[in-house]
């Protein structure tokens, strides 16, 4: 983002308890704040649903692994030209061990359907429908859709109220 933000970031001095009680709970959780999430935080209640990518991520990890739910929320990020996006998830792929999750899957798959569901998710490719069918059960299929809808609404949300990169990311930035 270049300019000033259009929402700034909240200032913890003049926060009101519940957004204090909200970013001390985010700390506990996670041990750190974005420049995002210290603009969430002016609501409590979209800081604790936006939050909710990481309870999906915590599904699909033991199934898919990391490697699989960081490039598809990298394929998203990259169709949406979202520059924090995609540093956060180049940040975490290159952070990566080894993982041996439930279910190889096709990395290649995942980045096609990340793509396309964030060009337009009323018209993925049935091919792609149907290797991701073959792959993996409902249940999975399921939380991959929900996190890729959630990783749009998050890159839209930094995108509309101009979030700025935190600085760790500056490596990760193309």
């Amino acid at each position: 983002m270049i300019g000033k933000p259009y929402i700034g970031q909240l200032d913890l001095d003049r926060a009101r308890p519940e957004q204090k009680a909200a970013h001390d709970e985010e700390l506990r959780l996670r041990g750190r704040m974005t420049n995002m999430k210290r603009t969430l935080v002016h609501s409590p209640v979209a800081l604790r649903v936006y939050g909710e990518w990481f309870a999906l991520r915590d599904e699909l990890a033991p199934v898919i692994g990391d490697r699989a739910v960081l490039t598809l929320c990298l394929a998203i990020s990259a169709e949406m030209d979202n520059v924090v996006g995609m540093a956060f998830m180049r940040r975490g792929l290159a952070g990566l061990t080894d993982e041996a999750p439930a279910i190889a899957i096709d990395l290649g798959i995942v980045e096609a359907f990340g793509r396309a569901f964030a060009a337009d998710a009323k018209a993925i490719p049935p091919a792609v429908w149907s290797n991701l069918s073959q792959a993996l059960p409902e249940k999975t299929l399921v939380d991959l859709t929900a996190l890729a809808g959630i990783m749009m609404a998050t890159n839209a949300f930094m995108d509309a109220v101009g979030t700025e990169p935190d600085p760790e990311l500056a490596a990760f930035i193309a």
